[in-house]
C-alpha cells in the first residue's frame, strides 16, 4: 500500500490579501567594540538602549527583532541585568525575537571558516541559555556579504539574515520589488536573507513619523500584503548627534509607536521568524560581494570616493542617471586591508594566532586553556578596529590596543600550556603578513618583535607580554576624503537629528592646522638620511627629504641561532646623496631578557664625509600630556610628557615611561646620541565629529656620521622594554571629559 506524505507550503494567498496590507520588521542592531571605555556603553545605555526599552514596553501590539553583540550583551548582563531580564520578558510574551550572530562582531569574510562557524555557534549557545528561545536568525556585521558565507552561516544552523537592499540592487533587481524575503544557496546549504530598506534607514528617526506611515501606505498600496524591513543601529535612537533629544524628549519615538498603533488595521509590526514561518520566499537570487552603500564607498582610494561623490551629485536630476545608478557600485570592503596597512597588519597577527588555536586543539593541549584562548581569539576578531568610514574606527587607538591586548594574551595561553622552559629565545621565518615576501618573527618569554627585511629592515610589531601590548599598534597620517570639509571649515552643528553620514561636527578648532600625511608607515628601526643642516621641526614638519635609500628599501637578512640567543643580521647595499655604502643593522635577542640589542654598521664611506643618519623609532598606546608618562634620562628625571617635541643633544641613555600602560622604554647608547621626539596625531572622523587622535611617540636617535680610516662608522644601541606590572597607576573612573578624544559610541 501506498503511505501519503503531505508536504505544507504557505501558499501565496494565505499570506497576502487584497486588501492594502503591510507587515514591517525593526531589527534593532546594539553593539559596542571590544575594548571601548565602560563610560561610553553607560553613556549609550542611558542615553538608546534603556529609553528605547522603556517606550517599547508600553506598546502591547508591537514586535521587533533585537540583535545585541556579544561584547555588549555580555557588559550589560554584567552592569543592567535588570535590562535584560526585562528583554527576557518580552521573548516571553513573544514580543522580542532574539537575533544572534557571530559573538564579538567580526567582519565574517575577514576569519577563517571554523572561526566564523566556531563564533555564531557559541553566541547561539550564550542568547539560548540566557533567553530561554531557540536562535534562528542572526545579523551580519555591516552587512559584509560575499556568497561563500551561506554554507558557513547555514552550518551554524541560522536559517535567515539582513542585509541591504543594496546587495539586490546590485544583483539586478528592482528595490520596488524587495517586498518579502528571498532563498540563497551555496554547497547545497540553504539560507533566507531579508533586503532591509535603505529608505527608511533614512527615514528613521531622522523624519517625522509620519513620513514613515506615509511611505508604508504607499507599499501597501502599490503591492498589497508586503514585507518591508528597517535594520539598523540602535544608536541611532538617542546616541547619535542630536538624536536623544529628539527620539525622546521630543517625542519622536512615542509618536512613531502612537502611528504603528493607530494603524495596526493595516500596518503588523512583525519579527523575522513570524515572516519566514508565515509566507513563503520570493524565490532564488544570489548576491554580489557587497556591504551596505556607504560602506562600499569608503572602501574605496580616496581619490576615487571623491570622484564618485562628485559623479553622484553631477547626475542626481538626471532621469536617465537615476536608472543606471544601480549598477554603480563602490568597492570591496576586503580593500581596507590595502587602504591602512595597519589593519593588515592585525588581520595578519589574527591569523596567525587563529592557526596556533587551532593547532592547540589538534595537539590534546587542556581542554580549558584552548577555550581561553579561543574567547581571546575570537574578541580579537571583533570588527571596528579593522576599517574606517563615518567612524573613528581604525583611528581609535584603544580599540587597536585592545585587539593586540586580546591576541597576545591567547598567544601567552598556549606558550604557557605549550610546557616550555621558564626562558626561551626562538626566531621563525614565514610570510606572516600575506604580501609575498618573507618575515621574521624574534620571540622569547618576555617579548616578541616582528620584523620585515624586503620593507627597510623595519620592525612592525613589538608585543610585550606581560602587559599584553603592542607597542607598533600605531596609525600614519594619511589622506582622507572628509579631510576637504576640514580644510573648508564646512561646520554644520546638526540642531536637528540628521543621519550620521550627514552631520558635520568640529570637536576641536584648527584642525585644517594639524592635517599632514606621511610618506611611510609608522613603524620602528627605520634608516634615514637627511641634509646635514636638518633640524627637528624640518623632521616634524615633513620638510626632510629623504637622502638615502635604505628607508624602505630591500635587506638581505641572515638568521644566526645559539641556544641562548638569536641574532638577524640585515644588510643592504645601497647609496646616500649619491655615494655607494653597505649598511648592515643586527638585531639580537636572549633568553630571558628584556633588551633588544641593534648594532649599526655603515661601510664604504668616503674619507672626510659628513653624515647625517638616524634610526625612527614609533611607540603606539602611550598618550601625551598625562600624569606619569613622561621622558626622562639618568640625569633629569623629567624631560615633559610624551607628546612634547624635544631636541636633545649627546646623550648616552633616553627614556621614556608609561605608568598606565605598565612599561618603560629606555635607550643605551655605546656613544654620544642626539635624539629628536615628537607626537603623531590624526585628524580623523567619528560620530560625534572630526577630531585630533594621539596615535603614536616618535623618538629618533640622529648622529652626524665620520667615518674611522677604513671608512666604517659604527654605533649600537640597547633598548630596554621593561613591563611595569606592579607599578600601574590607576586612576579611577574613566570620565568623559577626560577621554573624549578617543571615545567610540556605537560603531
Amino acid at each position: 500500500m501506498f503511505q501519503d506524505e503531505f508536504v505544507s507550503e504557505v501558499s501565496p494567498k494565505s499570506a497576502q490579501t487584497m486588501n492594502p496590507f503591510v507587515r514591517i520588521c525593526f531589527v534593532i542592531h546594539n553593539h559596542q567594540p571590544v575594548g571601548n571605555f565602560d563610560f561610553v556603553i553607560e553613556q549609550a545605555y542611558q542615553e538608546s538602549y534603556l529609553p528605547f526599552l522603556d517606550v517599547f514596553e508600553k506598546y502591547e501590539h508591537l514586535k521587533l527583532s533585537l540583535h545585541t553583540s556579544g561584547p555588549l550583551m555580555t557588559w550589560l548582563d554584567e552592569h543592567h541585568r535588570d535590562y535584560v531580564d526585562r528583554i527576557a520578558n518580552l521573548v516571553d510574551q513573544g514580543r522580542v525575537e532574539i537575533i544572534g550572530g557571530p559573538f564579538y562582531e567580526p567582519i565574517l569574510t575577514m576569519i577563517p571558516s571554523r572561526d566564523r562557524i566556531g563564533q555564531i555557534s557559541s553566541y547561539s549557545q550564550w542568547l539560548e541559555n540566557r533567553f530561554n528561545t531557540p536562535v534562528n536568525g542572526m545579523w551580519m556585521p555591516e552587512r559584509v556579504w560575499e556568497q561563500s558565507l551561506t554554507s558557513d552561516i547555514a552550518a551554524a544552523d541560522i536559517k535567515y539574515t539582513v542585509l541591504d537592499d543594496y546587495h539586490f540592487s546590485n544583483a539586478g533587481m528592482d528595490k520596488e520589488s524587495l517586498h518579502g524575503f528571498f532563498v540563497t544557496e551555496d554547497q547545497g546549504r540553504l539560507l533566507t536573507v531579508f533586503p532591509g530598506s535603505e529608505k527608511l534607514r533614512y527615514l528613521i528617526p531622522f523624519r517625522p513619523a509620519a513620513e514613515t506611515i506615509d511611505y508604508l501606505r504607499k507599499v501597501s498600496e502599490e503591492h498589497p500584503g508586503a514585507t518591508i524591513v528597517f535594520g539598523d543601529d540602535g544608536e541611532k535612537f538617542g546616541t547619535w548627534p542630536n538624536t536623544h533629544q529628539h527620539v525622546y524628549q521630543d517625542g519622536w519615538l512615542v509618536e512613531m509607536f502612537d502611528l504603528l498603533s493607530e494603524h495596526r488595521d493595516w500596518i503588523q509590526t512583525s519579527t523575522l521568524g513570524d515572516c519566514v514561518e508565515s509566507q513563503p520566499s520570493q524565490g532564488k537570487i544570489f548576491l554580489p560581494d557587497c556591504s551596505y552603500r556607504e560602506m562600499t564607498e569608503w572602501a574605496l582610494p580616496v581619490e576615487k570616493q571623491l570622484q564618485l561623490d562628485q559623479v553622484l551629485h553631477s547626475y542626481e536630476k538626471d532621469e536617465k542617471f537615476k536608472s543606471a545608478k544601480q549598477f554603480i557600485s563602490g568597492g570591496f570592503w576586503r580593500n581596507f586591508k590595502v587602504r591602512y596597512p595597519e589593519t593588515n597588519d592585525m588581520y595578519a597577527r589574527m591569523m596567525y594566532v587563529s592557526s596556533l588555536v587551532s593547532q592547540a586543539e589538534q595537539e590534546g593541549l587542556p581542554a580549558e586553556v584552548v577555550a581561553s584562548a579561543r574567547d581571546h581569539l575570537y574578541q580579537g576578531q571583533c570588527n571596528c578596529a579593522y576599517w574606517h568610514g563615518a567612524f573613528g574606527g581604525a583611528y581609535l587607538p584603544h580599540l587597536r590596543n585592545a585587539i593586540f591586548k586580546h591576541l597576545i594574551s591567547a598567544e601567552n595561553l598556549i606558550e604557557a600550556a605549550n610546557g616550555r622552559p621558564d626562558h626561551w629565545v626562538e626566531s621563525t621565518v614565514d610570510d606572516y603578513n600575506f604580501d609575498g615576501r618573507r618575515e621574521i618573527r624574534l620571540a622569547n618569554d618576555l617579548m616578541s618583535a616582528w620584523i620585515s627585511p624586503s620593507q627597510g629592515g623595519q620592525i612592525y610589531g613589538l608585543d610585550i607580554r606581560a602587559i599584553e601590548h603592542n607597542l607598533l599598534a600605531t596609525m600614519s597620517r594619511r589622506p582622507e576624503a572628509y579631510h576637504e570639509k576640514v580644510r573648508r571649515g564646512e561646520s554644520d552643528a546638526a540642531e536637528e537629528a540628521a543621519s550620521i553620514h550627514d552631520v558635520v561636527v568640529f570637536k576641536q578648532k584648527g584642525l585644517d592646522e594639524k592635517l599632514q600625511y606621511d610618506g611611510a608607515a609608522r613603524v620602528s628601526l627605520v634608516d634615514h638620511f637627511h641634509d646635514n643642516d636638518t633640524g627637528l621641526e624640518d623632521v616634524i614638519g615633513g620638510n626632510s627629504l629623504e637622502r638615502g635609500d635604505f628607508a624602505g628599501g630591500h635587506y638581505d637578512a641572515v638568521v644566526r641561532r645559539k641556544e641562548d640567543r638569536v641574532q638577524i643580521m640585515m644588510s643592504r647595499d645601497g647609496n646616500a646623496w649619491g655615494c655607494p655604502m653597505k649598511l648592515t643593522k643586527g638585531i639580537s635577542l636572549e633568553s630571558g631578557s628584556d633588551i633588544i640589542e641593534i648594532a649599526y654598521l655603515i661601510e664604504g664611506l668616503p674619507p672626510e664625509s659628513l653624515f647625517h643618519f638616524s634610526v625612527e623609532f614609533n611607540f603606539a598606546g602611550l598618550p601625551s600630556d598625562a600624569e606619569g608618562r613622561f621622558f626622562y634620562n639618568d640625569e633629569n628625571p623629567s624631560l615633559g610628557h610624551l607628546g612634547e617635541k624635544l631636541d636633545l643633544k649627546e646623550l648616552f641613555n633616553f627614556h621614556l615611561t608609561d605608568r598606565f600602560v605598565g612599561v618603560d622604554l629606555g635607550f643605551e647608547m655605546n656613544r654620544p646620541t642626539h635624539f629628536w621626539t615628537y607626537p603623531i596625531e590624526t585628524v580623523s572622523q567619528s560620530e560625534a565629529g572630526f577630531e585630533l587622535v594621539h596615535q603614536s611617540v616618535v623618538v629618533q636617535p640622529h648622529w652626524w656620521v665620520e667615518p674611522n680610516e677604513e671608512g666604517n662608522w659604527t654605533a649600537t644601541l640597547r633598548l630596554k622594554c621593561q613591563a611595569l606590572v606592579d607599578e600601574l597607576m590607576h586612576s579611577g573612573p574613566v570620565t568623559a571629559a577626560a577621554m573624549d578624544e578617543d571615545s567610540e559610541i556605537g560603531v
